[in-house]
């Protein structure tokens, strides 16, 4: 007893000494969602439209997942499954403009119990004011390309001067030069950038206008046996505006983005797009497919000029990281909120289960864990965003949560990872006519049932068909798989406890 006694100072201190170390060797992690930003667009993806040289000094530095999925492609539901770690008919959130429910279980809040600083700078979009967050500076709402207003936690709302991308990047260094350094912190930088209605910042206006794109090789998808893409509102040709969206002889006088311009400001951009791309269009007189092609130069351009900015402000953030010396213990995670059609299917936005929505960029840099160059090709899903970042800070994830993290992936072990992907998107009929529709996505196959007004089946093979343009349900040939690919779909339906899917499935 005696000799414990001796020995208590030397295996407290030990203890103390054991505990400061997980504290300091917690790492720092940010992450970065941007709004709508397409794979397609990134050359750490292949892009053959723009390079992304900063997003892609991320993946170089880490990995990149090849095959990450979300459970709801739309805005709203996706941040609100990042904080939750649950599917939207768990969480509350299935559609946008809804008020989420801050009340519930949030990973931030986990954190900041497990000695995090807590930090969400930008794009909010849930409509409740954030909680679990020692600090926050959010836009209202969508938020402002131009002279955005900002509300500053406690409530205060005010106007910054400048383009948002910049800002929120300013916001966000300034964060993290005055956070308590005795703390590890975790930080969400959420960049309104590359939302609809594309508002360059003036240094990238025309960035693209000497490059004539090629359009998608499905662009003019006739949508046939697809009865849902038969009656979508979302096609360039027909829904995307000509004064709204592609900014041909604006409104500046009545349009309320663009009275938040300064003089200066106001002159450069008119001068572009009423001197230019306005008095191109006029002397092209143009009509039929000619100004179908048209309006696709014009969407694509504005819209990969608006990502240039939030590549090099990507940039900016990370050279802050390695002169500060912070890059040496900080996980850098890059995400969207979901895919982004860029002309594929003759479409823009996102909501169906089909790839290019579907599928979301997503790259981690994990320095000491990740090795450099990693190529994840397993399906990941964004309900395991929250388990996979507390995990990283050593923090058991609640229950409730229904993802998985994927941590073990990092570090190369595939063992009992999902083999499947679940997906249900809700918001009909406004803004684009989309059915509601749910569906089972793996490896090699896509299957969907839509619902709400029309009662279809659709099933596609990714290997034969990546394109998604034959629906293969009904035939014969596919039969057992179909069969097969149902009964996936229920168990995953009743593992997730979606009781409108499976309401759904018993009365077909």
């Amino acid at each position: 007893m005696k000799k414990f006694v001796r020995l208590l100072p030397a295996l407290l201190l030990l203890f103390i000494s054991s505990y400061a170390q997980k504290k300091t060797t917690q790492p720092n992690i940010i992450f970065i969602l941007s709004d709508d930003h397409a794979y397609q667009a990134i050359s750490a993806y292949g892009s053959k439209l723009m390079q992304t040289p900063n997003i892609d000094r991320i993946a170089r530095g880490g990995a990149l997942f090849r095959n990450a999925l979300v459970g709801n492609s739309i805005c709203g539901p996706s941040r609100a499954t990042l904080l939750t770690g649950k599917y939207s008919h768990l969480n509350g959130y299935t559609l946008n403009e809804k008020k989420f429910d801050i009340s519930q279980e949030l990973f931030p809040r986990i954190l900041q119990q497990h000695n995090y600083q807590t930090a969400w700078i930008g794009k909010w979009h849930l409509g409740s004011l954030p909680q679990g967050f020692d600090y926050w500076n959010i836009l209202p709402g969508q938020g402002q390309y131009y002279n955005p207003d900002f509300i500053k936690i406690g409530g205060d709302t005010s106007r910054s001067s400048g383009y948002v991308t910049s800002l929120i990047t300013e916001f966000s260094i300034n964060w993290l030069q005055q956070r308590d350094t005795s703390k590890p912190f975790f930080m969400v930088v959420g960049e309104k950038a590359t939302h609809r209605e594309w508002l360059p910042d003036l240094q990238d206006l025309g960035a693209y206008d000497n490059v004539d794109f090629p359009l998608p090789a499905n662009f003019k998808d006739d949508y046939k046996g697809r009865i849902a893409a038969q009656n979508q509102d979302m096609t360039i040709a027909n829904t995307m505006r000509l004064k709204e969206d592609l900014k041909v002889h604006a409104d500046y006088e009545k349009n309320g983005i663009y009275n938040r311009f300064n003089p200066e400001q106001k002159k450069v951009f008119m001068d572009y797009y009423e001197a230019k791309v306005s008095k191109e269009f006029d002397a092209k007189k143009l009509s039929g497919d000619t100004l179908v092609k048209w309006k696709y130069q014009r969407y694509i351009k504005d819209y990969l000029a608006t990502a240039r900015s939030l590549d090099r402000n990507i940039g900016r953030l990370l050279d802050y990281l390695d002169q500060s010396g912070l890059s040496k213990n900080t996980v850098v995670i890059y995400a969207s909120d979901q895919g982004f059609y860029l002309g594929e299917h003759g479409w823009f936005d996102k909501r169906f289960i089909y790839e290019e929505s579907l599928r979301t960029p997503f790259m981690i840099r994990y320095p000491g864990v990740v090795q450099p160059g990693t190529s994840i090709p397993q399906l990941m899903v964004n309900i395991d965003w929250a388990p996979a970042i507390l995990d990283m800070a050593g923090v058991p994830a609640p229950a409730e949560m229904q993802g998985t993290s994927f941590l073990p992936l990092l570090k190369g072990d595939t063992t009992n990872w999902r083999k499947a992907a679940y997906y249900h998107y809700y918001e009909f009929p406004q803004p684009h006519h989309v059915y509601p529709h749910f569906g089972i996505r793996t490896e090699k196959y896509t299957l969907v049932r839509f619902y709400d007004q029309t009662n279809t089946w659709e099933l596609y093979d990714l290997q034969k068909d990546p394109q998604e343009m034959f629906n293969l349900y009904g035939q014969a040939a596919y039969k057992q798989l179909t069969a097969t690919l149902k009964q996936q779909l229920r168990q995953l339906i009743q593992e997730y406890k979606d009781g409108e899917a499976l309401k759904i499935m018993d009365q077909q």
